[in-house]
């Protein structure tokens, strides 16, 4: 891969995957998959062109990946969720690098409409979604459409784990 950027975007994107999937369970000790064939496994996927996927497929949620120093983040929530329809999922959320940071640590971005979507899939009060998986929200202007709320790689993965479980998808083993 001669382009650095599309080197770095991609060790990115596969640190996400793995960092889940260990998360939730779903590799042995040496990283490899319990079950290749599960569709619960979190998978960086091929690129579909003009109809682009997402980078990171976490069911039910496409995850846009991104490792660059400025960030737009409400164009890259947009993005996401353009690309969560295309690929028939339902929530499209951004995983935005820190530099020098732990894959954990992570900033993960989300619309307040997904935000409020998956809110309502767990049953909880705003309140409630607040304190267990502590987002901190950006207000910009009156557009609501760049509105957003932000937690970490970390917490996003517990959210994950319960969204699966409430779901009817697998929930990790602890």
């Amino acid at each position: 891969m001669a382009n650095p950027n599309k080197r770095q975007g991609t060790s990115w994107e596969s640190s996400i995957r793995d960092f889940l999937n260990k998360v939730l369970g779903l590799v042995d000790e040496k990283g490899r998959l319990l079950n290749p064939f599960d569709g619960m496994n979190v998978r960086r996927v091929a690129q579909e062109g003009s109809r682009d996927v997402g980078d990171v497929h976490a069911v039910p949620f496409v995850l846009e990946a991104k490792d660059v120093a400025k960030e737009t983040v409400p164009t890259w929530i947009r993005q996401a969720e353009t690309e969560a329809g295309h690929a028939g999922f339902p929530f499209g959320v951004v995983v935005h690098k820190l530099r020098r940071a732990n894959v954990r640590a992570g900033k993960v971005h989300v619309g307040v409409r997904t935000w409020t979507r998956v809110r309502l899939v767990l049953g909880l009060s705003s309140r409630e979604f607040y304190d267990q998986y502590r987002f901190t929200f950006s207000v910009r202007g009156l557009d609501t459409g760049k509105w957003y709320a932000t937690t970490d790689l970390e917490r996003f993965a517990v959210l994950l784990a319960d969204v699966r479980a409430e779901m009817g998808g697998s929930r990790a083993t602890d």
